[in-house]
């Protein structure tokens, strides 16, 4: 499978390995991006890349919490350019389209579109922005959670993250102001860190099984060059390992992660701490991460010119 100079940046922009080795990784991968960044991790050259492009795309995030009723919505709004983004008239669109998540609970996007909204509905809305706004608008997705949990909403730098934290408490707690500065404190967490999953039990075998054999690889590779006077034996790798992924639940898993106000204590141990001091029970059951144009390609930009004879 042949492979593009943008190809090459893509994958650099998604390990921060060097355009070389992008380039020979994707040779030897015959241009496939997932096997590519297994070599890559396996020669040590790349931490575990999300599967999810980091390539840009504009728009707005917007999670919000009902002050009446505790539902909380997160929507994302995609636009042609980041001016349109900063214009009060689309973010307050955003606004009202992520209410009308809250009071109608649409099942998917399209049901949100027929909802109904000012004299009109949601896509007659939509259509009025197009032609006042002048770009091409999508409401691309959005998460609605009901007011079973304790919903806390963190928006950051202006609208290009948004996460939506819904946490389980005991009855006392439910309006306590502790409660939600944890929700915020977990929403920061999870904007500033992106975890893949919440708990480690949210893993699937899959994936599990392929971060053991990269680090088997790693351990394997690092015994070869490290060995004095001798190799260890192979069932020590094996220990190796499994130690190993102890620190892949750390990185990637939300209530494993350090909490990045006290490093010392995992977010799991820092939501049991304030449970504690409040006398009662609270557990993060859910919470969902958007990223502004996540997953969205844009037109090629000068740079494919410049190494695109690397691609040859």
């Amino acid at each position: 499978m042949a492979f593009t100079a943008a190809d090459v940046k893509k994958l650099r922009e998604m390990t921060s390995v060097g355009m070389m080795d992008c380039k020979k990784a994707l040779t030897e991968a015959d241009g496939d991006f997932d096997k590519a960044i297994e070599l890559l991790r396996e020669k040590g050259l790349a931490k575990a890349a999300k599967k999810a492009d980091r390539i840009a795309a504009e728009g707005l995030v917007k999670a919000t919490v009902c002050d009446e009723c505790g539902v909380g919505a997160i929507i994302e709004v995609n636009s042609e350019t980041d001016f349109v983004a900063k214009n009060a008239d689309f973010q307050q669109f955003v606004s009202d389209v992520a209410n009308v998540v809250i009071k109608d609970a649409p099942a998917d996007v399209e049901a949100l579109k027929a909802c109904k909204m000012g004299e009109g509905t949601v896509q007659d809305a939509l259509q009025e922005k197009v032609l006042t706004i002048g770009e091409n608008l999508q409401i691309r997705r959005f998460e609605r959670f009901d007011n079973s949990t304790v919903n806390v909403a963190y928006n950051h730098m202006g609208g290009v993250i948004g996460v939506l934290v819904g946490l389980e408490v005991s009855e006392g707690l439910k309006d306590n102001a502790a409660v939600k500065e944890l929700g915020k404190d977990i929403g920061m967490q999870a904007a500033a860190m992106n975890p893949s999953f919440l708990d480690k039990s949210d893993v699937d075998e899959a994936t599990l099984a392929k971060e053991k054999e990269i680090l088997l690889i790693q351990a394997l590779e690092e015994n070869k060059t490290a060995a004095k006077p001798k190799p260890k034996p192979e069932q020590i790798i094996h220990k190796m390992v499994d130690g190993r992924i102890g620190k892949y639940y750390e990185e990637n898993c939300l209530l494993q992660q350090a909490f990045v106000k006290e490093n010392k204590v995992s977010v799991e141990a820092h939501i049991k701490a304030v449970a504690k001091e409040l006398g009662g029970e609270i557990k993060l059951v859910k919470c969902v991460r958007f990223e502004k144009g996540e997953g969205i390609e844009k037109k090629v930009d000068d740079f494919a010119a410049e190494v695109a004879s690397m691609a040859k």
